[in-house]
């Protein structure tokens, strides 16, 4: 450790070394000196020794290199901190600025993983002293500070709940309030006083380096998080300044949504565009943030063919929050369509196409119930939007690729749906009534796997199948308007349930021989357990059995199997039930023909 003198040595030597003879031993010499006295709590005289008129041309050569310590020391908030936040300042106003940001650069990067959110609350105001006193190249180094900020700060948890945001346990919501602060003093510099945009190449550069932050921060974090206008949390007050500084910036929020394509994406990654714009299409037109700037000459059909890009993209992730904004983005998108307003030619694109295979599959994978169910209502509200033609279109195909009893029998129920609405007065089409319902109605009285099929699994939609055929077999065959068409539905329904018969009886017998010996495994076991009973206690029986492959009980397994032939049993009935309709219709048909003219 080096006494009084030694010190006042060195830094007169460093006094009397012109700038280029400076060695990285002597940063390295001035730099553990600001060290030794940042740690023995001598932050005052450090402070008088840079702040000294005689030091200011060591502290502009080397003075960066007291950075680090300073604030290490302010954000662990130790003793001295008035000091060495004023040595900071005075540093950020005397080092040359290309080395300042170099510096500061450095320190975002180096962030220690459990201080992230305290040093960027930290160093944000340096920066911003830093960035503003640069006359070149200001907006690619903003850039380069925002970006660097952003990476850290992705790697803070998004706070979900609203007691985890008041909380703000890791501070990812101060941080994004100090960084809205921190922009806008750059965002006054790409526009004039009276408020119209500057157009020189510097002012476009900076404009493009905040618009790709504004992008950023739609994705992470606010993409992430729940936004609600019921709930001003710090989250939602980010967003609606990131919303309200767009258009200021010059930004067309219709351009920007509607007519951007990938090689003018902002963002390297276009897919990480399409989610920060699958963000910004949410809270325009779900949370209708800053709506009234959006042009209305657009119909409700091009803005939802625009937005379901975004639809499909985020109901293709797992993430919970993700998936509540998709689906909430379609439901606004499809309410202000009009009913059987969506054409046939809509579900030829790439994109819905997409949008509804991937609603399809939250729908039968997504383990929450309340995101299946909200998934419900929009493939309900979709289906209320198609044209009869789209809608036997999107029937076929939902029938093809299902592969899901639950949304098969959906599908089914809302196909007898059609057919009601169709035989209203004035309603009629060849989609629901005519030749063209036929083939549909083909895909329905279908069993794939023939008489193999699993009835259990394949329950929802069987039952949901023969209700329909009730139903249209119930209707007089005058609304079908020709014979042709009533005999092909007859034999249509022949072979249906001829097939279905033959399937229930193999699995009846299955079924009744797996009941019979589970109830013999039962008495084997009840024998058993009495005689080991009635064994000696002092030597210990072990019986390895054979098990089933299912891991029920076979309490539970009984039931299983007895409800499944009740099952069987009201399949049956309700067959039989339609062979009576059909039935009668043909004695009616016949007594029409037996009377004379």
């Amino acid at each position: 450790m080096m006494n009084e003198d030694q010190v006042n040595d060195m830094i007169q030597t460093w006094r009397d070394t012109p700038e280029k003879d400076l060695k990285p031993d002597d940063f390295q010499r001035f730099k553990n000196l600001g060290c030794a006295c940042v740690t023995g709590g001598d932050c005052a005289q450090l402070l008088k020794c840079i702040q000294d008129e005689k030091n200011q041309e060591i502290v502009k050569s080397m003075g960066c290199v007291l950075l680090e310590p300073l604030v290490n020391e302010v954000v662990k908030k130790e003793k001295g901190l008035y000091h060495c936040q004023a040595a900071i300042t005075h540093l950020t106003r005397t080092c040359r600025t290309d080395e300042l940001l170099q510096s500061l650069l450095g320190l975002i990067e180096d962030i220690h993983p459990g201080a992230i959110s305290e040093t960027i609350m930290v160093l944000v105001p340096y920066i911003q002293t830093v960035l503003l006193r640069l006359d070149a190249r200001k907006a690619a180094c903003v850039g380069l500070v925002l970006s660097a900020l952003q990476r850290q700060l992705s790697r803070l948890p998004v706070p979900y709940t609203q007691q985890q945001e008041e909380a703000d346990e890791f501070g990812l919501c101060r941080c994004c309030s100090a960084l809205d602060e921190f922009t806008k003093s750059f965002v006054e510099e790409v526009k004039r006083k009276d408020g119209d945009y500057v157009g020189t190449a510097e002012d476009e550069e900076l404009r493009t380096e905040l618009l790709k932050f504004y992008l950023r921060s739609l994705r992470d974090p606010l993409l992430e998080a729940e936004l609600n206008r019921d709930r001003k949390s710090s989250l939602w007050l980010f967003a609606i300044e990131i919303m309200a500084t767009l258009p200021v910036i010059q930004v067309s929020l219709s351009e920007l949504l509607f007519f951007n394509s990938p090689k003018k994406s902002p963002l390297a990654d276009y897919s990480q565009f399409n989610e920060a714009r699958a963000c910004l299409a949410y809270l325009l037109f779900v949370q209708r943030i800053n709506i009234d700037s959006f042009p209305a000459v657009y119909s409700p059909v091009f803005i939802l063919r625009c937005n379901v890009e975004y639809i499909s993209q985020l109901l293709s992730s797992k993430k919970e929050s993700h998936l509540l904004k998709g689906l909430a983005l379609y439901t606004k998108s499809l309410q202000s369509v009009q009913d059987n307003g969506l054409a046939v030619s809509l579900l030829e694109l790439k994109s819905f196409y997409s949008a509804l295979q991937n609603l399809r599959q939250l729908l039968t994978d997504c383990p929450l119930q309340h995101l299946r169910t909200s998934g419900l209502q929009v493939l309900q509200l979709f289906i209320n939007k198609m044209d009869p033609e789209a809608k036997h279109k999107f029937f076929r195909c939902m029938l093809k690729t299902g592969n899901h009893a639950g949304v098969e029998s959906y599908v089914v129920k809302n196909i007898k749906t059609q057919v009601e609405v169709s035989m209203a007065p004035g309603n009629s089409n060849k989609w629901f009534l005519g030749e063209e319902f036929l083939s549909l109605l083909g895909l329905v009285l279908c069993l794939p796997q023939g008489a193999e099929t699993d009835l259990l699994h394949s329950m929802d939609r069987i039952m949901e199948s023969l209700n329909l055929l009730r139903f249209l077999l119930i209707k007089d065959k005058e609304l079908w308007g020709n014979t042709d068409v009533w005999e092909e539905l007859l034999r249509i329904k022949d072979e249906y349930l001829k097939m279905l018969r033959v399937c229930i009886s193999m699995s009846r017998a299955y079924y009744s021989a797996q009941l019979k010996t589970l109830r013999e495994d039962q008495k084997l076991k009840v024998k058993e357990a009495r005689e080991t009973a009635r064994s000696s206690t002092i030597v210990k029986r072990i019986t390895v059995k054979h098990q089933d492959v299912s891991n029920m009980s076979p309490q539970v397994q009984h039931q299983v199997l007895q409800s499944a032939l009740v099952t069987f049993d009201l399949m049956e009935s309700l067959i039989f039930r339609i062979e009576e309709i059909a039935e009668e219709k043909l004695k009616i048909a016949e007594e029409k023909l037996k009377i004379p003219n």
